[in-house]
């Protein structure tokens, strides 16, 4: 067979390789119910992008930050370029790598070998064009491993995603603790204020015998609790904007950082009664799973393979001579060809148990899947069902602060005009600051509250 005729068969041989022992996918059933049972009040679209969905400007740059900065992030976004590359390796596996080589050899034989008595030099040069060990790949074994790099890559892509999304909720999440810590460190400064003065009127009380001595041990009581809350609090604070700074990836001025807790930091979104469950399938992270059994699937196709007969090829054309100056002379051309085939006999089972192995896999990949969907269920109806709950306990919060101040002033009247005990005083004094506190932190509760929704919903990265 003729260099040129062998040629002209490659094509027959690689069409022959369409034959693909990869088990068709097919997406398993979602194992959660077809919907949500509650709903929630909003903003109608759950496919929003963080930058309509926060509303503060200066959570807004400190996101942008933290999209650029965070190590997280960039150590995510560069596993990508890593599977990127390997994907880019493994496909170019079924092609044949061509390369040109040029060689010269030079012996001599000695004259009592060379069988004229005489000592002999013998050159050879020569040059040529071809591949080497090109995998025919009639079964598709190079094929399913190059489609299980993609699947791994896109899983990558979507873990990127998921990433990125979860960033932005805890950034956000530091960033609303900070102001509700610093609201919390506010309330206990003018609670301590308050309460010295308080005790100072009871030191000049008791010092004109007005004043009994438990009554001005317990205001001493209240002040020093007030300054334990107080240290407490910017100590927390401090802690505060250490973690929003690591998730930022840098110190953040105090420009960017809130002063108090607002209530609309971000916007409300909605589920409405009877929104299907499917739009899970669509998270980041469930995406990634489903790449990750569609690459097992791949394996599979890859391990069965094995049990097949492997046709390799080596060919190349080119010139040879033995002078270097007749290299490109008539006459000089040279080619090869070597096709090789390998077929499995006995490998003590190594090829059953690869097989058995990518099927084991595919199974934990199938019910990692599912997991993924039934994690996600899970997460937003525990948002739904804390927000389902989330204004009415604000509005009793809030209805019970204010009743409780007003208790307050009318107990400190009461104590100032005579009619009651500074006891008395002292305990709606400390009814209020309780109140307040869990106003504060109830009203985190429901902020934190929407941007979990938004996460668990799969939320948007933007541009």
């Amino acid at each position: 067979m003729s260099f040129p005729r062998a040629l002209l068969i490659l094509p027959v041989l690689l069409l022959a390789g369409c034959v693909n022992l990869a088990p068709s996918y097919e997406q398993p059933l979602a194992p959660v119910p077809g919907q949500w049972s509650s709903a929630s009040n909003g903003q109608a679209s759950a496919d929003i992008n963080w930058q309509q969905f926060f509303l503060d400007p200066q959570l807004k740059a400190v996101i942008e930050r933290a999209l650029v900065n965070n190590r997280d992030l960039r150590v995510a976004a560069l596993n990508v370029d890593k599977a990127q590359a390997q994907y880019r390796i493994q496909r170019a596996e079924l092609t044949p790598s061509v390369n040109v080589s040029g060689s010269g050899t030079h012996s001599r034989t000695p004259a009592s070998l060379s069988g004229s008595d005489v000592a002999t030099t013998s050159h050879q040069y020569s040059v040529e064009l071809g591949f080497s060990s090109y995998e025919l790949d009639l079964f598709s074994r190079v094929r399913n491993l190059s489609d299980a790099a993609l699947q791994d890559y896109l899983a990558l892509t979507q873990t990127q995603r998921s990433t990125q999304i979860s960033l932005v909720a805890e950034v956000a999440n530091a960033w609303l603790t900070v102001a509700a810590d610093r609201g919390l460190l506010q309330l206990a400064e003018e609670t301590l204020s308050s309460q010295q003065a308080s005790y100072q009127l009871q030191q000049r009380s008791h010092d004109l015998g007005n004043t009994s001595g438990l009554a001005l041990a317990q205001a001493q009581t209240t002040v020093e609790s007030a300054r334990v809350d107080v240290a407490r609090f910017r100590s927390q604070v401090q802690l505060d904007i250490n973690a929003l700074n690591l998730l930022a990836g840098e110190s953040l001025p105090e420009a960017l950082l809130p002063k108090a807790l607002a209530d609309d930091t971000a916007q409300l979104l909605s589920i409405p009664s009877g929104l299907s469950s499917s739009l899970l399938l669509q998270r980041p992270d469930v995406l990634a799973a489903e790449h990750s059994l569609k690459a097992a699937k791949a394996d599979i196709g890859a391990a069965r393979a094995a049990f097949f007969p492997s046709i390799s090829l080596t060919a190349g054309a080119g010139t040879s001579s033995t002078e270097l100056s007749a290299l490109f002379k008539a006459g000089s051309g040279a080619w090869s060809f070597a096709p090789s085939i390998t077929l499995p006999i006995f490998n003590a089972g190594s090829n059953r148990a690869n097989l058995d192995a990518a099927k084991t896999e595919n199974a934990i990949q199938i019910a990692t899947y599912e997991k993924s969907i039934q994690t996600a269920f899970q997460e937003v109806a525990d948002a739904l069902a804390v927000r389902n709950t989330l204004e009415e306990r604000l509005n009793a919060q809030q209805a019970l602060t204010a009743a409780t101040a007003k208790s307050y002033t009318l107990a400190d009247a009461l104590y100032r005009n005579g009619a009651s005990s500074y006891l008395d005083a002292l305990d709606s004094q400390r009814e209020l600051y309780t109140a307040r506190q869990n106003l504060i932190s109830l009203q985190l509760t429901e902020q934190s509250n929407r941007i979990t929704l938004y996460k668990v919903l799969g939320g948007g990265i933007g541009d």
